[in-house]
């Protein structure tokens, strides 16, 4: 029987990719299989994967005629995978030696439907600890309480799917797919999605995974038009949210964090000035779906540079609009 299924995606990270690989071959045993999907890759990721389906152990590599983007890898992955419990990785970020025994024995040992975990953040030659934003440790709770509160960080914004495992039941639920076609923040709808709706979860304070930060052909990285998915990406937990039995509780949380991405994004600079404007329309757009009593309790609640940002573009007139070309 299949234990843990690793879905790993792989999308031109040709100069990645071996290192990645390398850290599963120290994670290879023989109930856990590792699906490599390759998302239509451009340079040499193909070969090198093909390479990896022969050498290492439990590989099971799929192949994607066009590029989807990572969601819909990872739910190609979801749709091959096998095991008992599930667990992600990025093409261009590794494990340690060992690690998924380790994270399969903290699941097992606590019994709860997902678990998350601390990882490393890699930038060059700097190593960072980051850890789950929830206070207490090995201790099985409810996921809907770690959603609030709403004026701080709390599980919901530590969305890195790979940083946890999770158990076959989710996946059976219905719970462990992400929207197909987000290009960015897939993870958002995602990890909301497990909170309001898995029974129980737990954090560890486990290491092992590395995530690379900086990566040039990152989305993360690149300002081009991809990046506004995160529009999509938060409509999604707004409008799910809002459909929750306990959406009063909730729904001021996922109001104000949607106000944080936005204000981060306009003042982040990495866009082109085509996109830019894209970005400040469909954000003026965003605003003005989001329910007016949450949306100015949020923005009453954030810095007063930040809120009055936004409340002047939730205010600009559709004529400028027009006049900018800019959709509504």
């Amino acid at each position: 029987m299949v234990k843990l299924s690793v879905i790993v995606p792989f999308y031109n990270v040709q100069s990645y990719a071996p290192e990645t690989l390398r850290s599963l071959c120290a994670n290879a045993r023989e109930d856990v299989e590792f699906i490599l999907v390759d998302d239509c890759s451009t340079d040499s990721t193909p070969e090198i994967l093909a390479g990896a389906e022969k050498d290492l152990r439990g590989a099971v590599l799929v192949r994607h005629e066009r590029n989807g983007g990572l969601a819909t890898a990872r739910n190609t992955g979801l749709d091959a995978a096998r095991g008992e419990y599930l667990t992600f990785l990025d093409g261009d970020d590794w494990v340690a030696p060992g690690y998924y025994a380790e994270l399969v024995a903290a699941a097992e040992r606590l019994g709860c439907d997902f678990l998350r975990t601390d990882h490393v953040r890699c930038t060059a030659r700097a190593r960072t600890v980051s850890r789950v934003p929830h206070g207490r440790r090995g201790t099985v709770m409810d996921p809907r309480e770690a959603i609030l509160p709403a004026g701080r960080t709390t599980s919901v914004d530590y969305a890195y799917a790979w940083a946890g495992v999770y158990h076959r039941r989710l996946l059976d639920r219905g719970l462990l797919h992400f929207t197909d076609g987000l290009r960015t923040a897939e993870d958002r709808p995602w990890i909301w999605r497990l909170h309001r709706e898995a029974e129980s979860f737990a954090v560890v304070g486990l290491l092992g995974v590395f995530y690379r930060r900086g990566v040039a052909s990152s989305l993360t990285q690149i300002g081009d038009v991809r990046q506004l998915d995160f529009i999509r990406a938060f409509d999604q937990v707004v409008e799910e949210t809002a459909r929750d039995p306990d959406a009063e509780r909730l729904l001021p949380k996922a109001v104000r964090t949607y106000c944080a991405i936005i204000s981060h994004h306009l003042t982040s600079g990495r866009f082109e000035p085509r996109v830019a404007r894209r970005l400040r329309a469909l954000s003026a757009g965003a605003l003005r779906r989001l329910p007016p009593d949450v949306l100015a309790g949020a923005l009453d609640s954030m810095d007063a540079e930040r809120a009055s940002r936004l409340r002047r573009l939730r205010r600009r007139p559709a004529a400028m609009r027009a006049r900018t070309g800019e959709a509504a």
